[in-house]
């Protein structure tokens, strides 16, 4: 059991011995020629550089290094080497941030898991590791079940150690390197204005640190190989101990270096951060968190054995075995889409074109006209005038309101009551009975005629109110189709969720200065040297968050000054809550969504 992991360890030297000396007589070649194979061998050694290491090929948009504003706005041109002074430097910052991200959302997952129950614990043991630990799980969960009737306790206790050994291993990681990059920055800040007026005659100086902060690194991460318990759960040989180059120490006899020391610290300090990646990459795939595949592998194997039914029962329908059944499907489905295209969508649609742009001209004629309504009127009149002169015996004026004769009527009507059935032969009861019917049948064309002039004046509404149906339908569409493309489920997006996620950035990296500014108070170093790492973490990932909004909006200037004065290590806490405070409530892409206005 023991040659495998001798194999892999003497593989493993011979190849960093042919590393090393493959490096050192590149390093002794270059210096024997004269100047321009010099820069034409410089161009291979950047390109082979460049094809090794493709973070540095692009500048990532993050947080910048803590250079005076003013270190690019000149028009001074900038030479090759103070360029590449700048592109190492940038490139230690960004690999920095790029591997404590990798190491911190590795770290959440499995402190979300710890923070767990026990049987949501052993749920993860047995379900999510995939198939390999799905039955090697079971099997032992009732072995000990048979054995001993508290297997369950055992189990949940295999599953803490299994997940805090990975939490212990990442959270050194993540301390190391965020004390590095903390100490890094700090030491970009303080060279700063050396940086900005000679980056090639200031970068020696920065050696030395940069010397001190690799060494301290190596000496806080490198012996995590040695660490390893007897029973861990790890697969594998655990890891190779971290080794990094030395860089050159400044010549004292010499004010500046030569462009060739420099390009040789500089493919050192390349070098280093190489076999920091390749250190990192390896420690981080021993203790990641499951994939997607692995953590849902019950549902991708039931999708694909779903799958696998119904390809089958496809091919048993399919012309391949001589069926027509997915021709005539197919025939029947194209059918019944034209179908229900043409009753409830085409013909709803011309429907509602019609009553939009025809409904004046469909209703000239309505149910009730004036003129008809008039005629009543003049015959009630007629009826009215001639019943009042017969009653009263005398001529009444033409100009007699049809109000006074109706009076006339109904108190003859009463009359004529008392004696009902001897008037209605022979008295004038039938006569009023007939003229309330003609005032009854007046009263009934007005009314109709109201309810027609009604009618047309809102016909217009009626047919908006036919077209609200499809109007609702196509609002609903556009609404899931621009949610699906904006994507808001990152801070980057323009959504509710997205402007949540940034103000939730904003909300860490207070915890953070506030985290970092007690430590500083109980003279614990090494933990506030952390912790700063953590907050230009944060302030990197808030960076890159709100640089597309803010420039959407006009105020990408103040807020990306706010963020690096959030990073300055000579600036006080107190002052420091005051700007996340200021960009909480003034800046737009971090407002609420309610408050947005």
């Amino acid at each position: 059991m023991e040659a495998t992991p001798d194999g892999n360890e003497s593989s493993r030297d011979v190849k960093t011995l042919f590393s090393f000396y493959s490096n050192y007589l590149w390093n002794r070649l270059t210096t024997l020629f004269p100047s321009s194979p010099s820069n034409f061998l410089e161009k291979i050694s950047n390109l082979s550089r460049q094809t090794a290491l493709p973070i540095s090929a692009k500048r990532r948009t993050g947080l910048p290094l803590p250079l005076p504003s003013d270190s690019f706005s000149s028009t001074t041109p900038m030479t090759p080497e103070a360029s590449r002074v700048y592109e190492v430097l940038n490139d230690i910052m960004d690999r920095s941030i790029l591997n404590l991200h990798k190491i911190q959302n590795n770290l959440q997952f499995w402190q979300s898991r710890a923070e767990g129950s026990n049987a949501r614990k052993v749920y993860f043991m047995i379900f999510e590791r995939g198939p390999r630990a799905f039955f090697n799980g079971t099997v032992q969960l009732m072995r000990e079940s048979v054995a001993d009737g508290s297997a369950m306790q055992h189990f949940s206790h295999s599953a803490s150690s299994y997940i805090s050994e990975r939490i212990a291993v990442l959270s050194t990681l993540r301390c190391s390197l965020a004390a590095f990059l903390a100490e890094f920055y700090m030491e970009v800040d303080k060279c700063g204005e050396e940086l900005v007026t000679d980056p090639a005659k200031s970068f020696p100086s920065l050696t030395v640190p940069l010397n001190g902060l690799f060494s301290k690194l190596e000496a806080s991460i490198g012996h995590l190989h040695a660490l390893r318990q007897s029973n861990s759960s790890v697969d594998g040989t655990y890891s190779f101990p971290l080794l990094f180059e030395k860089l050159p120490e400044i010549n004292q006899e010499e004010s500046q270096w030569t462009d060739c020391e420099i390009s040789d610290a500089i493919n050192l300090i390349y070098r280093n951060l190489q076999e920091l990646d390749s250190y990192l990459a390896l420690m981080v795939a021993k203790h990641k968190k499951p994939t997607k595949v692995t953590r849902y592998w019950i549902r991708y194997t039931c999708g694909a054995v779903g799958l696998s039914v119904c390809s089958f029962w496809l091919l048993r329908h399919s012309r391949l075995m001589g069926s027509s059944d997915i021709d005539n499907w197919i025939r029947e489905a194209r059918e019944s889409t034209v179908s229900f295209f043409n009753d409830h969508v085409e013909q709803p649609l011309l429907s509602i074109r019609d009553e939009l742009l025809d409904t004046f001209k469909k209703r000239q004629k309505g149910v009730m006209d004036m003129e008809e309504v008039q005629l009543t009127s003049n015959s009630l009149h007629r009826m009215l005038l001639a019943f009042s002169e017969q009653t009263k015996g005398e001529k009444l004026p033409e100009n007699a309101s049809d109000q006074e004769m109706l009076e006339i009527v109904m108190a003859r009507y009463e009359k004529e009551l008392m004696h009902p059935i001897q008037n209605l032969l022979h008295g004038e009861l039938a006569h009023a009975l007939l003229i309330q019917v003609q005032k009854l049948k007046l009263d009934i064309e007005m009314a109709m005629l109201e309810l027609d002039q009604i009618l047309r004046a809102n016909e217009i509404n009626f047919a908006i109110l036919a077209a609200l149906p499809a109007f609702f339908l196509s609002l609903g569409l556009i609404v899931a189709v621009r949610a699906w493309f904006r994507q808001d489920t990152r801070a980057e997006g323009r959504g509710r969720i997205a402007r949540i996620q940034r103000r939730l950035l904003i909300v860490e990296v207070e915890k953070t200065i506030m985290q970092y500014q007690t430590y500083v108070d109980q003279g614990l170093e090494n933990d506030a040297q952390c912790m700063f790492g953590m907050l230009i973490y944060c302030l990197d990932r808030l960076y890159s968050a709100v640089r597309g909004q803010a420039k959407t909006t006009g105020e990408w200037q103040c807020l990306k000054q706010d963020i690096i004065d959030l990073g300055k290590p000579g600036l006080q806490t107190a002052y420091k809550l005051i700007v996340t405070a200021r960009m909480e409530r003034v800046y737009d892409c971090l407002l609420p969504s309610l408050k947005r206005q």
